[in-house]
């Protein structure tokens, strides 16, 4: 595989991490969610032992969070390890900061949580439609 080839997989894989953080956070879940191949597991953090499997759960699963958090992903220390032209796998560190809104406020939670770091271990496949999530493996260091 030539170096540019390398280069453009570990960036695209790159893009889907912090996508996946940007879009969560704007809570557009639809668009989240296609960042996914229509098979693929996702373990969220806050329930590591729990696989979330194909594109309706996965979107149930973000749409049942409460309204009122409003969450602020720092995603760090990307690492991309290529398989072959159309498998990767990552790892990347997450630091989730986040907060209860008020009814009718902006986006400025009024009550902040403290900080949780944790990471992400992640699978990646090449699809028609570019690079996709066939696997997200979260965990946080402390229970938030």
């Amino acid at each position: 595989m030539h170096s540019i080839d390398r280069i453009s997989i570990e960036r695209e894989c790159a893009r889907l991490i912090l996508k996946y953080a940007y879009l969560n956070d704007e809570r557009n879940f639809e668009a989240l969610v296609d960042l996914f191949t229509e098979d693929a597991v996702l373990y969220r953090p806050a329930s590591p032992g729990q696989a979330i499997i194909g594109h309706s759960a996965i979107l149930d699963a973000f749409k049942s969070r409460p309204v009122d958090v409003a969450t602020f992903h720092v995603c760090s220390d990307i690492i991309i390890d290529i398989e072959d032209d159309s498998m990767a796998c990552g790892r990347s560190r997450i630091l989730l900061l986040s907060g209860t809104k008020p009814p009718g406020s902006g986006a400025v939670p009024s009550e902040a949580k403290p900080p949780v770091p944790g990471t992400f271990r992640d699978r990646f496949q090449l699809t028609e439609s570019g690079w996709k999530f066939t696997e997200r493996r979260g965990s946080f260091w402390v229970q938030s």
